[in-house]
């Protein structure tokens, strides 16, 4: 059977619409629903405009109450924190499918710094059994010393069991994890089902060849960071056809659903975050769209080249630009912004004006252009 053959721009297309930014988005099922379909939102502890979990839907969904995406992801029945592509927030529906992670974590044993006692970690689980959902704080203690990376036995210990799945987390507290009993707090439907490794990463894949669209075995491997064996052996139970894409000089896959339509509608333009799933995974993010983009908030600060948390700017269906924001009481600065042409003028003005409305923002400030020439018009668009 011969592979359907893609053009880029066709490939490009249906990426956007199965990350849910083109065609209009889907306000009924709102946060929830885009995060089933998605199926992971990578958690990050930056703070700029907002945490990187907010700009998720944000960038979907458009000015989507703070609270009710907070609301959405924690406090209730529907989510659950674990190791995916990173540390994400995950639809319930999904635990199962971990199962094959839980039990490798389980058969290295020693996870999170130095091995603590059966005695300490049974006192962890009998301590949520008789007491309920509880921080690391309330369990204990955090920290032995002030140093962020010193963990207490009993951090240690309730990080393993999460680990291993006998503490889930489903709510925080001032960024602080809440930790409950798995057999509490998951729907015992859910709990009681234990399909086996082949099981859980034939379905992982399909779930990532979903909300991608179409994708290279490395970008379907580091959705839920699996591994080239994992991979292998469940591509081809997964459902996902082969395809060859014009450019990528990769073998590719896409979902069928994705092929059964042509991607047509309205394009968001909006600031991404750096841990956005459409851009996370760099050498996927070059291929698509031509930008070479790179988290610099770990960088030294003369070294930076775009900004400590610069956002890629999305206009019709195109990576444009780069903005580094932050905010100072009601303003939304924009530290530094570079464009790739004045055409996106208007859709760079657009992005700000409605980031600094989400946020709380009454005006916007530009502190530095890479083309300086631009600024008085830039400068009317904003005013207008």
């Amino acid at each position: 059977m011969t592979a359907m053959s893609l053009s880029a721009d066709q490939a490009r297309l249906i990426a956007l619409r199965a990350q849910g930014l083109l065609g209009a988005p889907d306000r009924r099922a709102g946060v929830r629903g885009l995060l089933r379909h998605l199926g992971a939102v990578q958690l990050d502890t930056i703070s700029v405009l907002a945490r990187s979990h907010e700009l998720v839907p944000y960038a979907r969904l458009g000015a989507v109450g703070r609270p009710a995406v907070e609301s959405a992801y924690w406090g209730g029945a529907g989510t659950f924190e674990y190791w995916s592509h990173a540390a994400c927030i995950l639809p319930i529906e999904e635990w199962p499918l971990f199962a094959f992670r839980r039990r490798a974590y389980r058969a290295r044993g020693n996870l999170w710094g130095h091995q603590v006692t059966p005695a300490t970690y049974r006192q962890v689980l009998d301590k949520l059994r008789a007491e309920g959902p509880l921080t690391s704080t309330e369990l204990g203690g955090a920290k032995r010393t002030a140093e962020w990376w010193d963990w207490s036995d009993t951090k240690i210990a309730v990080e393993r069991a999460l680990s291993f799945g006998d503490v889930v987390c489903t709510e925080r507290r001032g960024w602080k994890r809440v930790y409950r009993l798995a057999e509490q707090a998951v729907p015992d439907a859910l709990f009681e089902r234990d399909p086996t490794d082949a099981e859980c990463l034939r379905q992982l894949v399909a779930q990532a060849g979903a909300a991608l669209g179409v994708a290279t075995r490395a970008d379907l491997m580091d959705y839920h960071r699996l591994k080239a064996a994992q991979f292998d052996a469940a591509v081809p139970e997964s459902g996902l056809v082969p395809v060859e894409v014009a450019g990528w000089g990769a073998p590719a896959w896409a979902d069928p659903a994705a092929l059964a339509s042509d991607p047509r509608g309205r394009h968001r333009t909006t600031l991404l975050s750096p841990f956005d799933s459409l851009v996370w995974d760099r050498a996927r993010t070059e291929r698509i769209f031509g930008m070479t983009h790179r988290l610099e908030a770990y960088t030294p600060k003369h070294k930076r080249v775009h900004g400590y948390f610069a956002m890629p700017l999305l206009t019709q269906g195109r990576l444009v630009g780069r903005v580094d924001p932050a905010r100072e009481g009601r303003t939304l600065v924009a530290r530094q912004i570079s464009l790739d042409a004045p055409k996106h003028l208007g859709a760079l003005a657009t992005a700000l004006r409605e980031a600094a409305g989400w946020v709380g923002c009454e005006a916007v400030r530009v502190e530095a252009l890479d083309d300086e020439r631009l600024r008085p018009a830039l400068q009317a668009l904003l005013d207008g």
